[in-house]
């Protein structure tokens, strides 16, 4: 081993309180990752989020963007924030929430570039993307978070809409609140570019057949059934905005998704939540956020936080 291979390993053994002990790759550009902390799993709720962490040393995939590191950094981590996701089942085919496992699950997408020559490479995922079980990793010492379910009747609707990799808190939550014996309906949208960008699908689908109150309702955006007209099946884009207000998700969802009787949660692309911080200007298409203001919904810290209607959202930027 040489000199620089021997401190990097002693960086890595200062740092890193985690071990990848499995890895399942939906495609090239996104996996699952199980991920076991030392010193075990600390309670958390779900929703909630936690920091992965890994060195600037560590090698980056082949075929990602060439990131120059400066000497100052080559000793430090590259630690960013990624909701905690569950795998919905257990290996017995029952529901698996995540007080009943000893390892935490994350549901990531590989950034090969940064979308901008002004922006810097992206640091972390293509560090993790080199990673397979047994490697180490760091995991932050606290699980912290808002985006959780919160106090809901038993009998409430609850609909969880998401973009991406943004499903991962609402598995999450969908497992404990089914494992909890929630008895209203628990409806969980997604919305990607293709099928083949949903990597729990199998597993919703089965979770659907153990439990006849919950509905899983994949989106999509780029399959040939929304480009392309001449498609038997064709249905368009299939954004959630829209899929709201034309009352297409209600009738999906078998249920009127009503504020006196719903609770919502929204993760994922800032542009599909809507938020418009405190003197900005709208955007032209504007997102679930005040569509559903409109239908009579109210954001969570609103003085009505106590009952159904309300809009819980999570925050990445």
């Amino acid at each position: 081993m040489s000199q620089t291979d021997s401190e990097f390993q002693s960086l890595r053994e200062k740092f890193y309180n985690a071990t990848v002990i499995e890895r399942i790759d939906c495609h090239e550009n996104l996996a699952r990752f199980r991920i076991r902390p030392d010193n075990g799993v600390p309670a958390f709720i779900a929703g909630q989020y936690v920091t992965l962490g890994l060195g600037y040393w560590e090698p980056r995939l082949s075929g990602t963007q060439v990131e120059n590191v400066p000497e100052k950094k080559r000793h430090k981590l590259i630690r960013r924030a990624y909701s905690i996701s569950c795998p919905l089942l257990d290996d017995d085919g029952q529901v698996a929430s995540i007080d009943s496992l000893d390892y935490l699950e994350f549901y990531i997408t590989l950034v090969r570039a940064s979308s901008s020559p002004d922006q810097p490479p992206p640091a972390l995922t293509p560090r993790l993307f080199e990673l397979q079980a047994g490697d180490r990793v760091e995991v932050g010492k606290k699980i912290v978070g808002k985006y959780v379910v919160g106090e809901v009747d038993p009998d409430a609707t609850i609909l969880m809409l998401g973009t991406g990799t943004g499903e991962a808190p609402h598995n999450a939550m969908t497992a404990s609140l089914l494992a909890a014996g929630h008895r209203g309906r628990i409806v969980n949208a997604c919305c990607v570019r293709y099928l083949g960008d949903l990597g729990y699908y199998p597993r919703h689908l089965l979770l659907m057949n153990h439990f006849s109150n919950y509905r899983y309702l994949p989106c999509t955006t780029r399959e040939p059934i929304n480009i392309d007209p001449s498609m038997p099946g064709y249905v368009g884009k299939q954004y959630l905005q829209d899929l709201f207000t034309s009352g297409k998700l209600a009738e999906a969802a078998d249920d009127p998704l009503s504020p006196e009787n719903t609770h919502v949660y929204l993760c994922g692309n800032p542009d599909m939540i809507g938020y418009v911080p405190p003197g900005g200007d709208p955007p032209a298409t504007p997102g679930l956020l005040p569509l559903l203001e409109s239908a009579g919904f109210l954001p969570a810290d609103h003085d009505h936080e106590s009952g159904p209607g309300r809009i819980r959202f999570e925050k990445y930027w």
